[in-house]
């Protein structure tokens, strides 16, 4: 089936998206836009965290650093003409934060669709459609894409555009946003210098956010964002970076500032002495509960690294008995009791919204399999502590990123033994842009890994992913050509999950 067979948006609707930033599709645009010019809102518009009677709304202003405290006034409507607004309100962009807005309308009516907009300096914002999560005992089925790994110079969007079409409920973004590295040699479009402040940060995601694929499809859905790596250092583990910087205490906290700054999430969130609390959990009515996951800012360092480095390494357990440490965590303690304690009773579905692959990958000859210790397969005893919290629990899916790599894969408390029960039920997306593993690296995993039903590092892509009360669907697809940004898409291949019975099965 093509993508982008079913259309959300009228075509007057989509050139309305993708025309408002087509102008700066190659223009990277800088803090120093005029206040009068028509760049002020030249990042677009964006929404997200949907709760039953609410949800948060973003921009950012692209003006002189220098200027005071901008009003900006924001409304929603019941219509995209703007007849009925329901709620309105001012909020003040300031240059500390980087002039971003975070408006947080509630009394909202549950499960529907909204239009919304900001006016600054007497110049209107591109408007954005969104909705609100349906109310608690709902059982409303939910449309989601999910998606990861969108490095800028690699390629070009079209999975966005795809995205943006489609008749979705929400996205979920599971990392990597922005990729801190300076421009790469043969890059399909430039980036800049590697990033090292917190102005380096801000333009970098301005960078990002100049696409016109991605302002769109932030302004069609709202979305659901947590970070991986990239969006600070690759390979960081709390406050250690890969190199072992002396002041990545520092560092980390401008990319949190940054991230918070570009993202649709609440005021509150602002960090606070460089620490920023992204878990959090949502409810879809009484079908689903999505639980969103922080895998980079508590856990314990990778086992093992290369010398004179920290981050991931490809090791055996022979060599490194430390992966076997039952005491080491990839979410933290603190988070792996808020995790266990919220897995729903009462929805029938749990997804569990991280950030990498968590099926067992390792491969290799016989007792010398290599581990990579960046990932789940570098946390096995925190693996299994997860798996054994969803055992019983009702449609256990797991969804992740990371690997740039298109997985369906079945989870077990025990990968050495494929007798032993499937216990959840795992979709991984490939990048939107970033370039992927060699597909026979991957070919091995999965030959050495029977509990790993499909993988693809070949193609680009996302997922898209529908819910009802006895069903999931997984259709994974994949752009044509990576770096037309025009490209078409299509259903590579489709997975289906029982909610009665965990695991995978081609449709």
């Amino acid at each position: 089936m093509d993508a982008r067979s079913t259309s959300l948006l009228s075509p007057a609707r989509r050139d309305l998206l993708l025309g408002s930033a087509g102008a700066l599709a190659f223009a990277m645009p800088t803090a120093a836009a005029r206040a009068d010019s028509s760049n002020l809102f030249a990042l677009g518009v964006a929404s997200g965290q949907p709760r039953p009677n609410g949800i948060v709304l973003w921009t950012r202003l692209m003006v002189e650093p220098s200027l005071g405290p901008v009003r900006v006034r924001w409304e929603v409507a019941a219509d995209e003409a703007f007849r009925t607004v329901v709620a309105n309100g001012t909020e003040i962009a300031i240059a500390r934060d980087g002039f971003c807005v975070h408006a947080e309308p509630s009394g909202l009516e549950s499960g529907r669709p909204y239009w919304y907009r900001f006016d600054a300096l007497g110049i209107l914002s591109p408007t954005g459609r969104t909705r609100t999560a349906p109310a608690a005992g709902d059982l409303a089925p939910l449309r989601l894409a999910i998606a990861s790994c969108q490095r800028f110079d690699t390629g070009h969007y079209a999975a966005w555009a795809s995205v943006a079409e489609r008749p979705l409920d929400l996205v979920v973004f599971l990392g990597d946003y922005i990729y801190e590295y300076a421009t790469r040699a043969g890059a399909v479009r430039e980036v800049g210098p590697s990033v090292a402040t917190l102005d380096d940060f801000r333009a970098r995601y301005a960078v990002h956010r100049s696409d016109p694929a991605l302002q769109a499809a932030h302004a069609a859905h709202p979305w659901l964002v947590i970070w991986d790596d990239h969006e600070v250092d690759n390979d960081y583990a709390g406050i250690t970076g890969q190199s072992l910087q002396p002041d990545f205490a520092r560092y980390r906290a401008d990319a949190y500032q940054a991230w918070w700054e570009h993202m649709p999430v609440p005021k509150a969130w602002r960090p606070r002495d460089g620490v920023l609390r992204i878990y959090d959990r949502f409810d879809w009515g009484r079908l689903a509960r999505i639980h969103l996951l922080d895998t980079r800012q508590y856990r314990d360092i990778q086992a093992c690294p290369r010398p004179g480095r920290a981050g991931s390494n490809s090791v055996t357990l022979a060599d490194c008995p430390a992966l076997s440490n039952p005491n080491r965590s990839l979410l933290g303690e603190r988070q792996e009791r808020w995790l266990a304690a919220g897995l729903a009773s009462h929805h029938r579905w749990n997804l569990i919204a991280q950030s990498t692959l968590m099926a067992k990958a390792a491969s290799g000859p016989p007792g010398s399999e290599r581990h990579w210790t960046d990932g789940w397969d570098g946390y096995p005893a925190a693996r299994r502590r997860l798996l054994e919290s969803l055992t019983g629990r009702p449609g256990p899916l797991v969804l992740g990123g990371d690997i740039h790599t298109h997985v369906a894969a079945d989870l077990r408390l025990d990968f050495e033994d494929p007798a032993t029960p499937v216990v959840a039920s795992e979709f991984c997306c490939t990048s939107i842009s970033s370039l992927g593993p060699p597909q026979s690296r991957v070919d091995a995993s999965r030959a050495a890994n029977p509990h790993i039903r499909y993988a693809r590092s070949d193609r680009r892509g996302y997922i898209e992913i529908a819910i009802n009360s006895t069903l999931t669907r997984a259709d994974l697809v994949t752009v044509d050509d990576p770096i037309d940004p025009k490209s078409a898409c299509q259903t590579s291949a489709r997975f289906v999950v029982d909610a009665e019975r965990p695991g995978v099965q081609p449709a």
